[in-house]
């Protein structure tokens, strides 16, 4: 797992005295992981490019083709037969050339959440299709900005499609959720820290669990780096659903990718609510009802909610 470091040049504030770090989201009371006998995942064989092999993973991925599919993902590889392999399903990350690893570049505004190969998997460690799980490679400096509060930096330049880190939490029940809410002294600075894990609630599942209401991740007093990254109305990341096992989608990583080329010593941001808030003039709300964006962005939509 890459560095975090800390550093304040503006004042004497230090991180809130009851956070702290946490390398994997906690499960709280009521919140459970499915259990190991309903668990499963791909029979790959170690060696064996699980995008071409009609990987199990990969099934929700089966899309159209992908607007960036370069010769990165027709090498010239081979089955046993000797007959050349072709790509048969979509899948979420590049896996030849400079482009390796990386999130396709229409997979960056679309809603599609992310399959990965996970270690219910045959497939090896190496496998393409296992991006997330490797945690994160970038070092990340936690810094104090001038006017929002604390804020993360990259220390080393990030690609456009490339994994940073999750979100990290306590994933709590939507009633244990409600509950801090109201027990916040500011309702409205409390659901800064918490994200539905909502990507597949369906009140018609047939797996109890999806059907609603969704968990969340409350990050306030234990998560990673990423809990201190600051909104954007125009910002270099994206958080996206990611899947590992598909028997525990009630409990899907929220995986931050770069959207944009990033610099080495740039601020990380990403749009707290995916470009989803009004206009205050189109919400019909009080202005003081509502939290304004600090953001500096040339697009900025004046407030967060």
């Amino acid at each position: 797992m890459a560095p975090i470091t800390v550093v304040n040049e503006i004042d004497n504030q230090t991180l809130p005295q009851n956070f702290r770090f946490i390398n994997g989201v906690v499960l709280g009371a009521g919140v459970s992981a499915a259990d190991l006998s309903f668990r499963s995942g791909c029979s790959c064989r170690q060696g064996e490019d699980c995008q071409y092999s009609g990987c199990l993973c990969l099934a929700e991925l089966d899309q159209d083709e992908t607007s960036d599919d370069t010769a990165d993902d027709h090498d010239g590889s081979v089955a046993a037969t000797g007959t050349p392999l072709t790509r048969k399903k979509a899948y979420a990350y590049h896996m030849h050339g400079s482009k390796s690893f990386l999130l396709r570049s229409k997979l960056h505004a679309s809603k599609l959440p992310l399959y990965e190969c996970h270690q219910g998997c045959a497939c090896s460690s190496k496998c393409p299709n296992r991006v997330v799980e490797r945690g994160r490679l970038v070092p990340l400096q936690i810094f104090r900005t001038q006017d929002r509060g604390w804020g993360v930096r990259t220390q080393e330049s990030i690609k456009k499609g490339q994994f940073v880190d999750r979100y990290l939490g306590e994933v709590i029940t939507s009633a244990e959720a409600d509950r801090r809410r109201a027990a916040s002294v500011i309702s409205r600075r409390k659901d800064v820290y918490l994200f539905a894990l909502d990507k597949f609630t369906d009140p018609q599942s047939l797996d109890a669990r999806l059907k609603g209401p969704p968990l969340e991740v409350d990050g306030e007093f234990m998560s990673g780096p990423t809990r201190f990254i600051n909104h954007s109305c125009d910002p270099n990341l994206r958080i996206f659903a990611r899947v590992g096992d598909h028997a525990d989608k009630h409990i899907h990583d929220l995986a931050l990718f770069a959207i944009r080329d990033i610099q080495k010593g740039e601020e990380l941001t990403f749009d707290y609510v995916d470009g989803a808030s009004e206009d205050f003039e189109e919400s019909g709300g009080r202005i003081e009802d509502m939290t304004r964006c600090l953001c500096g962005s040339s697009k900025c939509r004046r407030f967060l909610w």
